[in-house]
């Protein structure tokens, strides 16, 4: 357990390097998947509500991106 770090709460951590890359890979993936609702790919038949679902995987993608950014700022 060499390469995992202890935060306070005593559950062991992945490195800060893993989790960063992991961070960016979830944005890009939620942003995508907003793109492919927006496009209409998965053929849903009411293309409001694909539009609204991929608007809303689109922001969230956008704000785990500002929080990521964030937090890594400071260190």
């Amino acid at each position: 357990m060499a390469n995992y770090q202890n935060n306070p709460g005593g559950m062991p951590q992945a490195p800060k390097g893993m989790r960063l890359i992991f961070g960016i890979f979830m944005i890009l993936v939620y942003l995508a998947v907003g793109i492919l609702f927006i496009l209409n790919v998965f053929n849903i038949d009411n293309h409001g509500i694909s539009i609204a679902v991929g608007a809303i995987l689109c922001a969230y993608g956008v704000w785990r991106g500002i929080r990521l950014f964030i937090g890594t700022r400071g260190d």
